[in-house]
């Protein structure tokens, strides 16, 4: 090898983890529940009763909003495409004048 003992390049070859030992450990032996379906049920149910929900006037509103911005793109995307169809049929045209 052409480097010295304690250049830069052994340094970083040594900073490398070793996964020569790594193996997998079930869930309950990882510090998870490990628990049944139900606890699992029960943590869900509990985290959604912490979640504030949006009022149904909100709910309204941004519904709205998210079909006025989705027509609106779908509306410019077909005049786009309705575009480049022209385009490419004057060009089709002018390659292949029947």
């Amino acid at each position: 090898m052409p480097w010295a003992s304690g250049s830069p390049r052994d340094k970083i070859i040594m900073a490398r983890p070793s996964r020569v030992n790594a193996t997998r450990q079930p869930a309950a032996s990882r510090g998870g529940s490990g628990g049944s379906i139900g606890s699992f049920v029960s943590e869900v149910i509990g985290e959604l009763k912490k979640v504030t929900w949006p009022s149904r006037p909100e709910t309204s509103r941004l519904t709205v909003i998210v079909i006025g911005i989705s027509g609106t793109i779908g509306i410019a995307l077909g005049f786009i495409d309705m575009g480049f169809s022209r385009i490419f049929q004057r060009f089709i045209e002018g390659l292949f004048p029947f």
